[in-house]
């Protein structure tokens, strides 16, 4: 089989490793900024590159234009987005040439953060108030009756770029105005408080085989917002909490019609005790976030999404792996160094350090949940105090 592996930025090298590994062709479209930046190419049998990571019509048409010329001599099986911006991209190609796999209706539940939340309430899993920006009439209603502050947010961005938080009314129109002929592209939402959690999944036959659920210590919006340092812990298994976010994962999965996928779901744990459902992605998760599921579980989900896509293809089973249920936790943050000085990070319970220019970031293990916490606080402290930077939040709420 031939894969076509979609990633506008540098991600997914167990991916690809494993791919390859079960046998298959890998073909990796990436951005040429992209070509020399350690991709794993003995497992990359050809490399192509995008002119643009757009996903507008235009581009997306490009694309297409671009795979009939490929399809001439080369078969594709099977179309993989390996980052949250290439899921349209990946979608609109399979229905262009009718390629198994997730197609534009679903794809738009898991990029689309307004048909994400229509979904999920239609389908009974809780989320916060929000409206659309279309009509002035129903965006007035909803002004007016909404209990602030309120977070403006743009349907197809990832994480907490773009979102913009307001705290009236008159807030509110003043930055629906400024978002001119964009104005469609947003939604409003209720801004809801609480404790952030994720849940890592891997799809089978629209079924959930594995659900590791973490908290973040210190939320996506946080630090891009305020510059903060980025924190995740596990949950442990037979937590209350864990037990009831793996059934609302299920849920979610369920209303949005997933077969077979790794994916990233968040929620909010309101101060009642309720969740609600934030967003989700068909997708790994970033932030080395898949390396803390590993350090926990034994479950690499790179790989093993890469091993149910090349099982699905080949129309063979697919079993996961026998998982642990260890604790771990990560640490990561800009450096004002360079190339920071990892020594300081020097416990057994270290099991990775993070090698990237300017950055800093470590990941703990322990049977412990009270010594990876432990841990989390004394290399935050440390981080602060000896290396942390900060960098404002991309702002796309007024380009």
């Amino acid at each position: 089989m031939t894969f076509l592996c979609i990633s506008c930025y540098h991600k997914g090298a167990p991916f690809l490793k494993a791919a390859k590994a079960a046998g298959n062709n890998i073909i990796l479209l990436t951005m040429k900024k992209l070509e020399h930046i350690g991709w794993p190419t003995e497992a990359i049998d050809e490399m192509l590159f995008m002119e643009s990571d757009s996903n507008e019509p235009a581009n997306l048409g490009n694309l297409a234009k671009g795979l009939a010329w490929l399809m001439k001599s080369r078969k594709i099986d099977r179309i993989i987005a390996m980052d949250d911006f290439d899921v349209e991209k990946a979608a609109y190609l399979r229905e262009e040439f009718r390629i198994p796999g997730m197609g534009q209706t679903t794809a738009r539940y898991f990029r689309d953060k307004l048909a994400m939340r229509i979904q999920a309430r239609d389908q009974g899993v809780p989320v916060p108030k929000f409206s659309s920006l279309f009509n002035d009439i129903e965006l007035t209603e909803f002004a007016n009756t909404i209990e602030y502050p309120c977070l403006v947010k743009p349907r197809g961005e990832a994480s907490a770029t773009g979102i913009t938080k307001v705290h009236s009314a008159e807030e509110l129109w003043r930055v629906v105005h400024s978002l001119g002929d964009k104005r469609s592209q947003y939604l409003v939402e209720q801004f809801r408080p609480g404790d952030v959690y994720h849940a890592d999944s891997i799809s089978v036959d629209g079924e959930i085989v594995f659900c590791q659920v973490s908290r973040y210590l210190d939320t996506p919006f946080e630090v891009a917002h305020g510059g903060g340092i980025f924190r995740s812990v596990s949950v442990p298994y037979n937590d209350a909490d864990a037990e009831h976010l793996r059934r609302l994962t299920a849920d979610v999965m369920h209303a949005f019609k997933m077969q077979f996928s790794a994916s990233h779901t968040e929620f909010i744990k309101l101060p009642s005790g309720e969740f609600v459902f934030l967003e989700t992605a068909s997708r790994v998760g970033g932030a080395h976030l898949a390396e803390m599921v590993e350090a926990a579980t034994g479950i690499s989900l790179w790989e093993e999404w890469a091993r149910l896509e090349s099982a699905k293809a080949h129309k063979q089973a697919y079993h996961l792996p026998e998982r642990r249920y260890d604790q771990a936790g990560i640490v990561v943050s800009l450096s004002r160094f360079e190339r920071p000085d990892m020594a300081p990070f020097n416990d057994p319970e270290v099991v990775w350090k993070m090698d990237k220019p300017q950055h800093v970031g470590v990941i703990v293990a322990s049977d412990s949940s009270a010594r990876v916490r432990e841990l989390l606080d004394k290399y935050a402290d440390i981080i602060a105090r000896d290396y942390h930077a900060a960098a404002p939040a991309p702002d796309k709420s007024l380009n």
